[in-house]
């Protein structure tokens, strides 16, 4: 029997009461209970490591919580569905990001909200404090900066770079979409795919349906189907997708569609919707709103997921980004590569695959093999990887 989440919207008194003080402290690894413990934990005995370190800066390694530190770095431009809120405003959904690596993969974490929106000063700051961490989360910058600050930091630090709102949707995505397919006995390079929307998440999520073998995929923005005219990104998305050559908007593009994947704040309707194909996939994941309530799309669809928590097919970033960073610290990985991305879906995949059905396409975010299964995968398949999944 299929469990539907319960509809339940915690309070405004709730909500502040838990953030009271921030989300996040540090706790010790090193006992401090007598002046043995001072000695050992700081002076004099810091000295004998700060030597060790300066003579193999390798060890920082092991005597350090750098190789575990994730930097949750985030302007502010592009928070939630809030928009170009600041940093401030920013801090407590990098908290809470900070909180899920803890939580979920054991890593510590450091929210790092920046008071510039330059492109330049972001690498360079980043670049600067890369002794003080070991793998860097970007989070909630605009479109298109995103694209643009997430290789050049790939590019100047020897370290682990994500931009989740890119590839952690991506990831999740492709993993619910392999759900979708084998409730419905479907293959992925059979399907005709539209996504409205061609910002950060549009065009990561384009780009892994395609390597993971996806033929037909047409994305839109507010002006219509992508084309070369756009420029940048999109114009180098346009030469990779829509292989019938579809124009027009969402309608055009959803006639005879096999899935909708809903990245914008744009609202899509019911009658819009019925000219999909039949045994039709929508996940409309636009928070906090969908672009089609779950109740009206599933009229036309037989499967819908949304990024809600209080409807069944959450497809939510945390079942991705704990374990694509684990792993890639664990393996010692300096990049985040497609193939390690496409494993992390798999492996997602994997663990919902043997209870697979129309309401659950992907495991519970608290489902304790998830970060596992994930973190082994993507080390594994970092390269030159030596680890054992």
């Amino acid at each position: 029997m299929t469990i539907v989440p319960e509809r339940t919207i915690p309070t405004r008194e709730e909500i502040f009461a838990a953030h009271g003080g921030g989300k996040l402290g540090t706790a010790l690894t090193a006992p401090l209970a007598d002046a043995r413990d001072l000695a050992v934990a700081y002076t004099p005995g810091v000295a004998e490591v700060s030597r060790a370190i300066a003579a193999d800066p390798g060890l920082a390694a092991r005597y350090t919580w750098t190789n575990r530190l994730v930097a949750v770095v985030s302007d502010g431009t592009a928070v939630l569905g809030l928009g170009d809120i600041g940093p401030r405003a920013a801090l407590p959904v990098m908290e809470g990001k900070s909180a899920l690596f803890k939580a979920f993969a054991g890593l510590d974490s450091i929210p790092l909200v920046l008071d510039t929106t330059d492109v330049d000063e972001i690498v360079e700051t980043l670049v600067r404090l890369r002794p003080s961490f070991g793998a860097v989360n970007l989070e909630d910058v605009s479109a298109p900066r995103c694209f643009e600050l997430e290789r050049r930091l790939v590019e100047a630090l020897d370290c682990p770079v994500m931009h989740d709102d890119q590839h952690g949707t991506a990831i999740v995505l492709l993993a619910a979409l392999r759900g979708a397919c084998a409730v419905q006995g479907r293959d992925l390079d059979g399907l005709r795919v539209v996504i409205s929307g061609a910002g950060a998440a549009g065009v990561a999520c384009a780009r892994i349906l395609l390597a993971a073998g996806v033929r037909d995929v047409v994305v839109l923005d507010s002006r219509g189907v992508l084309d070369a005219g756009r420029g940048g990104e999109k114009a180098s998305l346009a030469a990779v997708t829509n292989p019938r050559g579809v124009t027009g908007g969402v309608a055009e593009a959803l006639d005879g569609a096999d899935v909708f994947v809903g990245l914008s704040s744009a609202t899509v309707s019911e009658e819009l919707l019925a000219r999909m194909a039949r045994d039709a996939i929508v996940f409309a994941l636009s928070n906090p709103d969908p672009e089609i309530h779950p109740d009206v799309a599933r009229r036309h669809a037989a499967i819908v997921a949304t990024g809600r928590s209080d409807f069944p097919n959450q497809i939510n970033n945390v079942l991705a980004f704990p374990g694509v960073f684990r792993g890639a610290l664990d393996a010692g990985a300096r990049r985040i590569t497609e193939e390690m991305k496409l494993a992390a879906a798999d492996a997602i995949f994997s663990v919902a695959r043997d209870e697979l059905s129309a309401d659950a396409i992907v495991p519970s975010p608290f489902d304790p093999r998830v970060a596992l299964a994930v973190s082994s995968a993507v080390a594994a398949a970092a390269p030159g990887a030596a680890v054992t999944p």
